[in-house]
Parts: structure tokens; sequence; C-alpha cells
């Protein structure tokens, strides 16, 4: 079930651990994106719940002509092939609740894991930059998807 995410679900996603080197993607490594989840994630912060369990969120941000996701799947289910699953799942979400057909996300260049999911699903990559994040400079790709 997808819903406007709670208190309670920001809490517990400020807390996930993931293994290295996705911890980069650590809440408590980005005081703005920390602050961000737990005090200023208005209407755009969703939850995704299975059998009473925070599973993930999505954040769905509209622009002027596109829609701009971000997706965090809970740590313990990444690696086990839940994510095909999660990002379609968002993807249907968006198609029915949304009228802007272009989506567009941003990962780490690193992540060689997720840039081949959204490939597999139908992302093109845009383009690469550089974004000042955890206290550094990291390389990241811009990729997109028309619906």
């Amino acid at each position: 079930m997808i819903q406007k995410m709670s208190q309670k679900s920001a809490e517990e996603i400020a807390k996930w651990h993931y293994k290295e080197p996705y911890d980069f993607y650590d809440m408590s490594n980005d005081e703005e994106d920390l602050h961000e989840l737990l005090y200023e994630r208005g209407d755009h912060y969703f939850e995704v719940i299975e059998n009473h369990i925070c599973i993930g969120f999505y954040s769905i941000m509209e622009e002027d002509d596109h829609i701009e996701i971000g997706l965090g799947l809970r740590p313990d289910f990444t690696g086990k092939g839940h994510g095909k699953k999660f990002l379609e799942d968002l993807l249907d979400y968006i198609s029915l609740n949304y009228e802007k057909k272009k989506i567009v996300l941003s990962v780490a260049s690193f992540n060689s894991r997720a840039i081949h999911l959204y490939e597999k699903c139908g992302f093109n990559r845009i383009r690469s930059f550089v974004q000042a994040t955890n206290g550094s400079f990291y390389e990241f790709i811009e990729m997109e998807l028309c619906i």
C-alpha cells in the first residue's frame, strides 16, 4: 500500500543503515535530506507498507514538464530481487495519479545495481553531473523515462 508518509515511518527510515558502499544512502549522512524527511516532507513523500511494516519510500515532485522521483527500499530488502516490483509499483502509481508523462531521477554513478534496474525498466541516461552531498562532491547520472 502506498500512502502519505507518517512521522513514525519517517523516523524509522531515518535510522536505516545500508551495507557499504550503499551506506552513502543512509539519511543520517546528509543533514539536509534528514531534515527534509523528518520535518519538511510535505505532500511529496510516500511510504510503502506491506504486512504492516514500512518496506520503502518514494518522493514524487511535480516540476514544470516532468515528475522527479526518489526512492528507497528498506536495507534488508535490497539485493534480493524486490527492486523491480518496487519501482514498477511507483511507476504504476504515477501513471494513475499524475498527468505528466516524463519521469526523471538521479542516481549515484557508483550504484550500478540501481542503474541496471532503471535501464531494465526503460529509463535512459541523460547526463552526468557532480553534486555536493554527504559532506563531499559526488558524480550522479540523471535518467528519464517517458510513459
